[in-house]
């Protein structure tokens, strides 16, 4: 038997992701909890919703998330760390407040919440915080006795995140054809967000043009392209690149998109296109759609061969990855002197959000940080 590793105080793990439709009933609904207080017409969420009915009104987030419970379970299970984890998402079943109330039934009162979103940003990190708000507030209506929740730092730049990216750019590199291998071009991609909120992203420190978001991004494309070189000894030209934007089309928002940057790399010359979603913990919709179906019917119409990198998924090593993360923050609340692990010149991130990380559009309560009303 594994030795027994030590997730005090914590006692349970709750992964919180996005949510997504799993048949074509769910596709409006879905959508309507996606943009609730909008005011936008169901006739326009039916057009949203193609995107979905293209692959039957199944995203594939949910699938997704569940190999990953598995991978975390499995790998806990091997390595004795005694810790259950539990499955909320933001938008759709298993629905946070419900998964929230559950653990509270079984139990649970120190409970660790990873995210799956990797970066820093408003919609990455605050939201989810403010949703962890809305749901504590609820079970504190139903008179339920409120558990303490802390979030995971932000794991851009751990090992068992970047590693496998790697990987994903190597093989895709080896699927081109030889010929325009060694010229091809890297497109990093990640999903556009307004250049206020991309601005506005990260600790207050950090805030200035492109904010922690596009500064975390541009890290983690540094390192892997580093470590691409190294291991095929071709050094690729490389940039950072944006997709899935949506919202009036007067705000501005993080520039370019990809099909954009395929139109002016196919006319720079460039041979071929690696697209690498760096900004995607998994192959989601946004992945399935923007990048495997529009950029690649956009290369495809300018002869430009492209290949799409896989994301982390429930790798192995980002399992690994998720009890590291576990461990240094049980023995960071423990008070054990812990070294976090980082690759990359940005360090590890913050365990506490400060005041003014990523703030609201408007002001609404937030769990798991300094301005948390749920110490």
């Amino acid at each position: 038997m594994p030795d027994v590793l030590d997730a005090s105080p914590y006692d349970a793990l709750l992964l919180l992701s996005f949510g997504g439709p799993e048949g074509p009933d769910d596709v409006v609904p879905f959508l309507e909890n996606v943009t609730r207080g909008r005011g936008i017409p169901k006739e326009r969420l039916k057009e949203v919703g193609q995107h979905y009915f293209l692959f039957g009104g199944v995203s594939p987030i949910n699938d997704q998330n569940r190999a990953l419970l598995d991978a975390l379970r499995k790998d806990f299970a091997e390595h004795g760390l005694d810790l259950p984890v539990y499955w909320g998402n933001r938008n759709w079943a298993p629905y946070l407040t419900d998964t929230l109330r559950e653990m509270v039934g079984d139990g649970r009162r120190r409970i660790l919440v990873l995210a799956t979103s990797a970066y820093a940003s408003y919609s990455g990190c605050r939201q989810y915080r403010e949703n962890l708000a809305d749901a504590l507030a609820a079970l504190e209506f139903e008179g339920l006795e409120l558990p303490k929740i802390d979030k995971l730092r932000h794991y851009f730049n751990h090992p068992g995140f970047v590693e496998p990216m790697v990987d994903g750019v190597v093989r895709s590199l080896a699927e081109l054809p030889a010929e325009v291998r060694d010229g091809a071009h890297i497109a990093f991609c990640t999903h556009s967000i307004p250049t206020s909120a991309a601005d506005g992203s990260g600790p207050v420190e950090e805030h200035g043009d492109g904010g922690a978001y596009v500064r975390q991004h541009l890290d983690v494309a540094r390192l892997i392209a580093d470590a691409v070189r190294e291991r095929t000894g071709v050094d690729h030209p490389w940039q950072l690149v944006y997709q899935s934007r949506s919202g009036a089309p007067h705000i501005p928002w993080l520039e370019p998109d990809i099909c954009d940057h395929l139109e002016e790399r196919q006319a720079a010359g460039v041979p071929a296109v690696v697209m690498a979603p760096i900004g995607f913990v998994s192959d989601h919709m946004e992945v399935l759609y923007d990048l495997d179906t529009e950029a690649t019917a956009k290369a495809e119409e300018l002869g430009l061969p492209v290949r799409r990198s896989a994301t982390v998924g429930a790798d192995p090593r980002f399992a690994a990855a998720v009890r590291d993360l576990v461990l240094e923050r049980a023995g960071d609340e423990r008070g054990q002197e812990v070294t976090p692990c980082a690759l990359g010149t940005l360090g590890a991130s913050h365990n506490l959000c400060p005041v003014g990380c990523c703030p609201a559009r408007a002001p609404r309560p937030a769990a798991a940080g300094a301005d948390s009303p749920y110490a």
